[in-house]
């Protein structure tokens, strides 16, 4: 595999005193595979990189590109079936190759601090916040009891928590997902290393909880720390890195200065990555390199279209309340209307805790309202008891966040595929087989799949079996929830052109529910913006994102990391 690799800027004079060496990290020829010591699967093939101090390099590429478990390498967290070889591996001039867990121990926390993806995972669930960062000052001997205690509590103000005694007694599922970033972040500062890692430290988080954490990671560089930021996610990759190296099959396939690789990519993997990121400018383009459309026309079982003028899914007025444990009654859905037009996306975005989710599920009538209506083809559909609703069930289908974790791992995908479709629609198994095969056909996938399980896909597989599944019903209406927003960029350029095709083919709407406001301006025809339960304001994509009315969608919108790449044409057109 070709490399492409430029001298990064130098940032430091030229006659800087010989001692004086700016040179925190060296990375030469690492290798690192898993599996028998005899025959390993190579994982990262020959990886070299240098790191100043002050820097931040960012390793971008797609899952299994190697970019995860070169960060690990460093920390000695490849776990105990790895098998790592390196002509240099060296922190602050320290020889890290054959380090051993005891000497890895005493690096992580103190030199290096590590920021993982998943704060719910990697913070003790059974133990408040405020204990496990303790944990990581008395390990290394920091302080006293009464110290410690103190120290939290200052940390988790320097990171932005607010009411920090309070938080720091809290365990990790009482807290949302920003607050327990920032538990995490405090506890990888804890010590204040020189080096932190972030592994896409944002990944998940909504606009605004994730701008606060980058302005978190950014005023830890300004302080002189040094970063290595994992992200997938391009526009915060030009927003943070000073150095950029992307990674390809195990491989460095090109790096050097953030600005000139983003501006002049050379490698035709980076300037892939680049054009997959969805945006206003992406809108009616595809994002993946291919034919103008995978798909092809498969019979529909649907009957004949109703009233076109007639929305396919309209709420009004929808409320929905819950009562919390402390017997307080909040309203999470305040007077929530819409229409959703046949053939077309509406696109619901907003905080964590907007309502999203819920007025999904009242959408779906998995929940239902406490006032208001939701209604399918003109007729009602929320209010109805489930066994009258029962026969139209088939015509609204969703496509969650994690496929895996919705579907049983037992099954193959033949029977996951089989499973949504009426056996009434049918004249025998071997037509409902073939209807798999349809299904199979129209997400891009092979008829050798059917025989897998979900564990032997790959994420982008997973989710075009989700896609499958959804229209094994031949649905008027699907539910999209977060549907991309756990994939790598390219997979999930191919996914949203997967989505764009069906559509186009088949008159399918959707409702489209994400936190990525890149992804919901590129897919949507209308859009609808949530705070507090209530909307806040809705109309046309091109409107609401680029002449936004209300003040808490200017605010969303500027929290909104946008991909830099200057003097490039991609650059001069966003301008």
């Amino acid at each position: 595999m070709s490399t492409t690799t430029r001298r990064s800027a130098p940032v430091w004079p030229t006659e800087a005193p010989a001692d004086l060496d700016r040179t925190l990290l060296r990375v030469e020829d690492l290798h690192v595979g898993f599996g028998d010591a005899r025959d390993p699967t190579p994982v990262v093939k020959g990886v070299s990189f240098t790191l100043e101090r002050g820097r931040c390099l960012a390793i971008v590429g797609e899952s299994g590109s190697g970019k995860s478990v070169t960060a690990r390498t460093i920390v000695g967290l490849t776990g105990g079936r790895s098998h790592v070889r390196a002509g240099r591996l060296e922190l602050a001039g320290r020889d890290l190759r054959g380090l051993g867990d005891r000497g890895f121990r005493a690096i992580r926390g103190q030199d290096v601090g590590f920021i993982l993806q998943d704060a719910l995972v990697s913070l003790d669930p059974l133990r408040p916040v405020g204990r496990e960062i303790a944990e990581a000052l008395r390990l290394h001997g920091w302080g006293t009891r009464t110290s410690r205690h103190e120290k939290v509590v200052e940390l988790l103000t320097q990171v932005g928590v607010p009411d920090a005694e309070l938080v720091a007694s809290q365990r990790p599922d009482e807290l949302s997902g920003g607050l327990r970033q920032r538990a995490l972040i405090a506890s990888a500062l804890a010590l204040d290393p020189e080096l932190v890692i972030a592994d896409e430290p944002t990944t998940a988080l909504d606009v605004t909880v994730q701008a606060q954490i980058l302005e978190l990671l950014e005023a830890t560089k300004a302080r002189g720390r040094t970063l290595i930021l994992i992200s997938h996610d391009l526009a915060v990759v030009s927003r943070m890195a000073d150095d950029i190296a992307v990674m390809q099959g195990g491989e460095i396939v090109e790096q050097g200065d953030a600005r000139e690789v983003l501006a002049n990519p050379r490698h035709a993997y980076t300037r892939a990555l680049l054009d997959a990121v969805p945006s206003e400018h992406s809108r009616g383009q595809r994002l993946s390199p291919g034919r103008d459309a995978a798909v092809s026309v498969i019979g529909s079982a649907r009957a004949a279209a109703p009233d076109a003028t007639v929305p396919v899914l309209e709420a009004t007025d929808l409320v929905k309340r819950y009562r919390g444990p402390d017997g307080i009654e909040r309203t999470v859905v305040d007077g929530v209307s819409f229409r959703l037009e046949r053939g077309k996306t509406l696109g619901v975005v907003g905080e964590s805790g907007s309502g999203k989710t819920t007025t999904a599920r009242i959408a779906l009538a998995l929940t239902r309202p406490d006032g208001g209506e939701v209604l399918l083809d003109g007729e009602p559909w929320s209010g109805l008891k489930e066994k009258e609703r029962r026969a139209r069930r088939r015509q609204v289908s969703v496509i969650y966040q994690d496929p895996l974790s919705s579907f049983d791992p037992r099954w193959s995908v033949e029977r996951i595929l089989r499973d949504t479709l009426a056996p009434e629609a049918f004249a025998d198994d071997a037509a409902r087989g073939r209807r798999v095969g349809e299904l199979l056909e129209l997400v891009g996938l092979q008829d050798e799949h059917r025989h897998r399980r979900p564990l032997q896909l790959s994420g982008g597989q997973r989710q075009r079996v989700a896609i499958a599944r959804a229209l094994g019903p031949d649905p008027a209406v699907i539910v999209c929830d977060e549907p991309v927003s756990a994939l790598d960029v390219s997979i999930q350029a191919q996914v949203l052109d997967l989505l764009e095709d069906l559509q186009r083919e088949l008159g399918v709407s959707y409702l489209f529910i994400s936190h990525d406001l890149g992804v919901i301006h590129h897919i949507s025809d209308h859009v609808l913006v949530l705070s507090k339960g209530r909307v806040v304001e809705q109309g046309p994509a091109d409107d609401v994102f680029r002449r936004p009315q209300e003040p808490y969608t200017q605010a969303l919108l500027a929290a909104v990391p946008r991909l830099q790449r200057p003097g490039s044409r991609t650059a001069a057109a966003a301008d």
